[in-house]
């Protein structure tokens, strides 16, 4: 019988597609390779951190602990982060909802507003080198490349003509071409990072790795928003005291408690509006509607029904933070992009899945609303007070209609000058919604190009998402799919400019590009008979495109 059940071990084990039978040689060359790997790296990181303690004390006589902190952090971030562009991807992804926090930590340094790009351009130029040296294309898919040029063409009208005639007639303090620059890099810096997901994620694994990555990241930022909003109830973070007059109704960093930034608590005069993790309260909204998709993604396609429970309570901590952080533009959108998810990926259908899920979020729920129903009151008497004041409807057709009559070119005002994030280098316009800030900052001409070039995107994930054939990653792909349909023709506010929607809504595209390629690893070498009695696969496992099969060839 041991023999019998030996016998059967060593069949399964050479049976599996996902870990082969090594030879002993092949073993051991894994092992030489892991030892090297790791003497690399350990000695790359002590010379990092020894040149980076020279530049820190250089820094520290120069400008003090506020430049050399961020100095001595950002030589060792940008490195790693070119010689490891897998790792520093998903270190990318855990450091963005944490941002806000890190950077009031560390002192609210100018440079700390910038770090997060000390991840992405790194391995963005690493995976661009490589794309040049293996002769793979580096716009991914193909589909956009057309409509992403024109756009950029406008960008760099608007650029040069407007910016660059700016510049010659400056104003004193203004430095209007490195405010356009600025405002490109807003507008569409972080597509790359469509490429970056598509060449890192190499495996399923890779896959399932950041979808799980993702619902642990909104599982602590949801239990540290409540946590927040608990300090304030108790008094030990006091909130908005001190001020008058319309100091009451704006958020402040002197109110900040413990994460995030600025914040406004003030329940006397029934407004709250906590930030979370991120530096401004709005952008904590906008966190809670993207993981609304991110959760509800995995709850209903996660292999493992272990992450699907966890994902659900991720899913009900999001729900819970849209009612307490005072929000009213997530008390809104999360429950309807959650409906919304609902319809369009067909899981309202799916009764196997959608009763036991859907039935223990509605009692997660049910609990929650049944211990604090004097919050939800309120907070939906907030909801229908601010939306008899002030329609959103309304408010974008005059958002529209304003920067209409403000723009006297075809190609705009130039780049950056509605994006709040350049005003240190010169005058900007606050325009609150984001279609009438692309119309201010590169005219119609440069709106037109942007709509070809989501559509163009749009269209493409579409198509993508489709051709899945195994259900969970399906699940999967059409849940990030509306994500972007939903980002690519939204206009109320500007979430789109900002973290962390600037950087969610390439990571969605990337994921939904890279699934069909990962869909085949899952594919098994079925076959079948055909007339002549020849055996011939029954799914062809190459794609159909080079760009649907270059992962397997670009190598890092």
């Amino acid at each position: 019988m041991a023999k019998t059940k030996r016998k059967s071990q060593r069949g399964k084990k050479q049976s599996s597609a996902d870990k082969p039978a090594l030879s002993l040689k092949e073993e051991l060359a894994q092992k030489r390779k892991a030892t090297q790997a790791r003497k690399e790296f350990t000695s790359l990181v002590g010379k990092l951190i020894g040149s980076g303690l020279f530049l820190g004390m250089v820094l520290f006589f120069v400008g003090g602990i506020k430049l050399a902190a961020p100095g001595v952090l950002g030589i060792i971030v940008l490195t790693l982060s070119y010689k490891y562009p897998r790792p520093a991807l998903f270190a990318f992804v855990i450091y963005v909802p944490f941002a806000g926090t890190i950077v009031y930590w560390l002192g609210n340094s100018p440079i700390l507003q910038l770090a997060k790009d000390a991840f992405f351009v790194p391995f963005a130029i690493a995976v661009w080198q490589t794309c040049k040296q293996q002769n793979q294309p580096f716009l991914i898919p193909p589909a956009i490349k057309t409509p992403f040029l024109l756009l950029f063409s406008c960008c760099m009208l608007t650029l040069l003509f407007i910016n660059g005639g700016q510049q010659l007639n400056h104003l004193p303090g203004e430095v209007p071409i490195g405010l356009g620059l600025l405002g490109l890099k807003v507008f569409i810096g972080y597509l790359p990072l469509i490429t970056c997901v598509y060449y890192l994620i190499r495996t399923q694994q890779d896959f399932w790795f950041l979808s799980r990555l993702q619902v642990v990241l909104f599982i602590i930022c949801g239990v540290l928003g409540i946590i927040q909003y608990i300090l304030l109830t108790i008094g030990v973070c006091k909130g908005t005291v001190g001020v008058e007059g319309d100091a009451l109704f704006k958020a402040s960093l002197d109110a900040r408690c413990y994460f995030g930034g600025a914040l406004l608590y003030t329940p006397e005069q029934g407004v709250i509006r906590l930030p979370g993790t991120f530096v401004a309260p709005w952008q904590w909204a906008w966190f809670l509607i993207s993981g609304t998709f991110f959760t509800f993604a995995t709850a209903f396609s996660d292999k493992s029904i272990i992450w699907r429970l966890i994902s659900l309570v991720s899913l009900a901590l999001v729900f819970a933070n849209a009612v307490v952080s005072g929000q009213r533009i997530a008390l809104a959108l999360v429950p309807v992009c959650f409906v919304l998810l609902l319809l369009l990926t067909g899981q309202l259908v799916n009764l196997k899945k959608f009763i036991p899920l859907g039935g223990g979020f509605a009692i997660i729920l049910a609990i929650a609303m049944a211990a604090n129903p004097t919050v939800v009151q309120e907070r939906m008497d907030s909801f229908i007070s601010r939306w008899n004041a002030s329609p959103p409807q309304e408010f974008i057709v005059a958002q529209f209609y304003e920067n209409w009559k403000g723009v006297h070119t075809p190609i705009g005002s130039g780049l950056g000058r509605a994006t709040n994030s350049a005003r240190i280098l010169g005058s900007t316009k606050l325009v609150e919604t984001y279609y009438p800030k692309v119309l201010y900052e590169v005219g119609i001409v440069g709106v037109l190009a942007f709509l070809v070039f989501v559509t163009s995107l749009t269209i493409a994930a579409f198509k993508a998402y489709r051709t899945i054939k195994n259900r969970n990653l399906r699940t999967y792909g059409a849940s990030m799919w509306v994500f972007v349909l939903f980002i690519s023709y939204n206009t109320y506010y500007y979430p789109l400019d900002v973290d962390p929607v600037a950087v969610y809504y390439w990571l969605c595209a990337g994921i939904v590009f890279k699934l069909p390629t990962l869909d085949k690893q899952a594919i098994p070498e079925e076959t079948t008979v055909n007339t002549k009695g020849k055996k011939k696969p029954l799914y062809n496992n190459k794609s159909s495109s080079k760009s649907e099969n270059i992962d397997q060839e670009i190598n890092f």
